[in-house]
């Protein structure tokens, strides 16, 4: 059953608009921009752990917005993903705002394009879970569901950085910072991961009991 009210339409649509935009602004610059050859660049593109998490989340909305009742529809209805989608996207927001942001200056289209890939859509998608989806049925043991797509990433990244000397972050650069400081950085990503996870399972567990309160309240 989907609820189809028109404030979870308007972020349904904003989300895909929004979200479609980024990550095609996103390739545009960096194929304009590139300092490798197209395919070297387009790999590298498909590399940023933004960029993915943000095509996921395009892919979420439209899906919802288009096609609920689709197979991947269904799929991006469980709360558990929606969830999930969620954590990560906080991740983007969190670790670019307050590692990254400051290693660069991004002007025009591209300071409007990372604004969108680590602040709008984050926010946007966050506001979306707080407000629309619903909290029953999240369990703890979620969060060891979760995991494996950051873990897999950095598994992808280091392993295709060994051959192509493109790291595509900072922390994960281990040409430069070698492989022992690398996996420390990348071990607390992934604690990173699990305690956002943790702390998003507690809240919508928390949601949860005070919407159930206010419910028998009212009966």
């Amino acid at each position: 059953m989907h609820v189809h009210g028109k404030g979870r339409q308007f972020f349904l649509a904003a989300g895909s608009l929004l979200g479609w935009l980024a990550v095609i602004l996103q390739f545009y610059l960096i194929l304009v921009n590139r300092t490798a050859s197209v395919p070297e660049t387009i790999l590298r593109y498909f590399s940023f752990f933004t960029v993915l998490t943000n095509i996921l989340l395009t892919l979420c909305f439209s899906c919802l917005l288009l096609n609920p009742d689709s197979a991947w529809g269904g799929f991006f209805s469980k709360p558990s993903v929606l969830t999930a989608v969620t954590v990560y996207m906080c991740v983007v927001g969190i670790v670019y705002n307050l590692m990254l942001r400051f290693l660069w200056s991004p002007k025009g289209l591209q300071w409007i394009t990372d604004e969108l890939l680590h602040v709008v859509n984050p926010l946007l998608f966050l506001s979306f879970w707080i407000m629309y989806v619903s909290k029953a049925g999240l369990k703890w043991k979620h969060t060891f569901y979760w995991l494996p797509y950051p873990v897999i990433y950095i598994v992808f990244i280091l392993f295709r950085g060994a051959f192509s000397g493109f790291y595509p972050y900072p922390f994960s650069d281990a040409g430069h910072l070698g492989y022992a400081h690398v996996l420390r950085n990348c071990t607390k990503m992934i604690l990173i991961f699990f305690f956002i996870s943790l702390l998003f399972v507690f809240i919508g567990k928390s949601l949860e009991k005070s919407r159930k309160r206010v419910v028998a309240a009212g009966e």
